[in-house]
């Protein structure tokens, strides 16, 4: 069983001189923890880093388009650069999971109402079994919605999303780190 872990849009321009994100220190610890327990399982650890237009904070160009400094990749880890919220769409990930033989996307990361939910999603229709960390994505308060509220709302969708590969698994940092929870298994639906 090959493990991809996906890690959204961990980038200095949203946590640096930007609206708080809920939990935000927490989350950076658990997805150091998950990315050294699937690093230790031989999975894939993939950080997916947003390209912004120009002038936007999130262009490579710009201080704020380098991943925060605690999440740095290691020398076996992937960077996959997208322009949208879909990590998938006209990027390099579908093609580099399927090399890899990956049977199973961990997928976490900022935002989560946009690129966070999007990727899931898009996983999701292409089949892939996926599991979503309950506390490994956070999102900023929105004017219509406090964070803490945006992630339960699509912590609940992902776990009852009809699709190939659907419904995601919706369980914590550490089910996934220890084990616990009931992975799907691409395999086992054959």
């Amino acid at each position: 069983m090959t493990d991809a872990l996906i890690v959204i849009d961990m980038q200095q321009a949203a946590f640096i001189d930007a609206p708080p994100k809920h939990d935000a220190t927490g989350l950076v610890s658990r997805l150091i923890r998950l990315a050294d327990a699937v690093r230790g399982r031989d999975g894939a650890v993939v950080f997916i880093q947003h390209d912004g237009p120009p002038g936007d904070p999130f262009h490579p160009d710009q201080p704020g388009w380098r991943l925060i400094d605690e999440l740095s990749p290691h020398p076996a880890d992937t960077v996959i650069r997208k322009t949208s919220c879909d990590a998938f769409l006209n990027t390099s990930l579908d093609d580099f999971l399927r090399a890899r033989a990956v049977d199973r996307l961990i997928v976490t990361g900022w935002a989560t109402d946009y690129c966070v939910d999007t990727t899931v999603r898009s996983a999701l229709a292409r089949g892939y079994p996926t599991v979503v960390p309950s506390d490994g994505h956070t999102a900023a308060d929105r004017p219509h919605l406090p964070a803490v509220k945006i992630i339960e709302h699509h912590n609940a969708i992902w776990a009852d999303f009809i699709a190939p590969g659907g419904p995601a698994v919706v369980c914590s940092c550490a089910d996934v780190i220890h084990q616990n929870a009931a992975l799907p298994d691409r395999h086992a639906r054959a």
